[in-house]
């Protein structure tokens, strides 16, 4: 067990691959129990996917469960290569992805359309990430953009449960209370000082969603918004045989160019929201290596590009998926990184709280029982993760403002990202801060409005 002589301050043990490090559980890095745990009834929200796959592409039930599984054994690649977070979907861009699949005819050439943009979009995650460009990117993007970026991300994912028709419309009663109950538990200060003094809320605490789920199964039922689940026993039988021979390249062929060249914009579009979501990742683990100096958290977007990058490449050709390879799933990641903050008792390393957490789902995804469990509530999974993802993302892109006038610009530009999309929302961005901010375009201003920002500026000062 390498990760037990690992010397304070230092990184976790790994081995070397290149730009990657590898490392393996119970030897590089400690197994997580809670996380595990967490995971395998979390696997509901990788579920959710299901429902969309069946709508936009008429695939039945066994053959989605194909798509989310094999996504689910590639959500391991993260953190077994070093990328210290719990990787999802790009969730704020699945609109936008269901718009522009939707043009197409419902058959092969939708199916297609799907894996045209998908497989463009993984290469060219893998490009930048492999060139140095990502972490480029990082640095060039103004403040006022990555503000605006994350902020948009946020508000489109909560518009996407509150909408006309949307999930709150479905399951308002469940929905208002499986939320409630969850911001209090990961974001409340009073349940803070519960958990520090008693014992039972310090393990609610530890399991995150996990008991927001159970509730969730129990309250959809008696609101009469779900039926109660039929457990079922044994494993899960995904088909993967038709899978391959009517939603892939082996049984469809390559697209054809044309649909490469036409997903292009749309391409770009997503990639901006994906890369709010790097921004996101490299936020998120700032904040809980600020209250852990005893490891070093070794997060590079470049690297994290390739990752996902590979994986939006691998899912193009063995099975298409609308929601997409992301870096980052928000929600458990902020409740994964609450938890490291507790120190190294409550969770040794990110790596192996993240990695713990992903073995988890994917055994869930194998185990009748829960699958059958969770089915009745795949929707509400859903919209608990997405508007968890939108208080981060807007606590996160305020956050990487650092004037009034950044803010205003990520306000508007947010606003129209949601609305419009992530390309008019991008060139919104782009235009107001050239009007506000002229040559000073890449700099801006830094007011102090932060503590961040005054600590940066202390740092050059000294």
């Amino acid at each position: 067990m390498m990760w037990k002589n690992r010397k304070e301050g230092a990184e976790l043990p790994y081995i070397p691959l290149g730009p990657f490090k590898l490392r393996l559980p119970f030897i590089h890095y400690k197994f997580e129990w809670p996380d595990y745990v967490q995971g395998l009834l979390m696997c509901a929200v990788d579920l959710a996917a299901i429902p969309l796959m069946i709508e936009l592409l008429g695939m039945p039930f066994e053959v989605a469960l194909a798509v989310v599984m094999l996504n689910g054994l590639l959500y391991l690649t993260h953190h077994l290569l070093g990328d210290p977070v719990v990787p999802g979907w790009i969730t704020p861009a699945i609109p936008l992805i269901m718009a522009y699949v939707s043009t197409f005819p419902e058959g092969p050439e939708r199916v297609h359309a799907l894996v045209s943009f998908q497989l463009t979009l993984g290469l060219l995650s893998i490009l930048l990430g492999a060139t140095g460009m990502a972490q480029k990117v990082v640095r060039l993007v103004p403040p006022a953009i990555k503000s605006g970026v994350i902020l948009g991300a946020g508000f489109a994912a909560v518009m996407s449960v509150f909408e006309v028709g949307g999930r709150f419309e479905s399951f308002p009663w469940t929905i208002s209370i499986a939320v409630g109950i969850a911001f209090y538990i990961i974001f409340s200060k009073h349940f803070s000082k519960l958990k520090n003094r008693n014992s039972m809320w310090m393990l609610i605490s530890k399991l995150g969603i996990f008991p927001i789920i159970l509730l969730a199964v129990i309250i959809a039922p008696l609101f009469g918004e779900a039926p109660w689940p039929n457990v079922e026993w044994g494993l899960s039988s995904p088909d993967f045989a038709t899978l391959w021979s009517e939603y892939t390249v082996f049984g469809l062929g390559m697209p054809p160019l044309m649909m490469f060249i036409t997903a292009l914009p749309t391409v770009l579009a997503a990639y901006i929201v994906l890369f709010g979501d790097v921004l996101q990742s490299r936020a998120l683990i700032k904040e809980g290596q600020e209250e852990r100096k005893d490891i070093d958290v070794d997060y590079n977007p470049d690297r994290a590009h390739m990752i996902f990058g590979g994986r939006n490449t691998i899912m193009s050709i063995l099975g298409p998926d609308v929601t997409m390879a992301g870096p980052l799933w928000a929600a458990m990641q902020v409740v994964v990184i609450e938890r490291f903050k507790e120190g190294k008792k409550a969770m040794n390393s990110l790596i192996g709280g993240s990695g713990s957490f992903r073995w988890g789902t994917n055994t869930g995804l194998l185990l009748l029982p829960i699958v059958s469990l969770v089915q009745p509530i795949l929707g509400i999974a859903l919209a608990l993760t997405l508007l968890i993802q939108g208080y981060v993302s807007v606590k996160v892109g305020i956050l990487e403002s650092r004037s009034q006038r950044d803010l205003g610009i990520a306000g508007v530009m947010g606003a129209v990202l949601a609305t419009k999309g992530a390309a008019w929302g991008f060139a919104v961005g782009i235009v107001l801060t050239l009007l506000i901010y002229g040559k000073k375009f890449f700099t801006g201003e830094n007011e102090e409005i932060f503590t961040k920002d005054l600590e940066e500026e202390e740092s050059k000062a000294s």
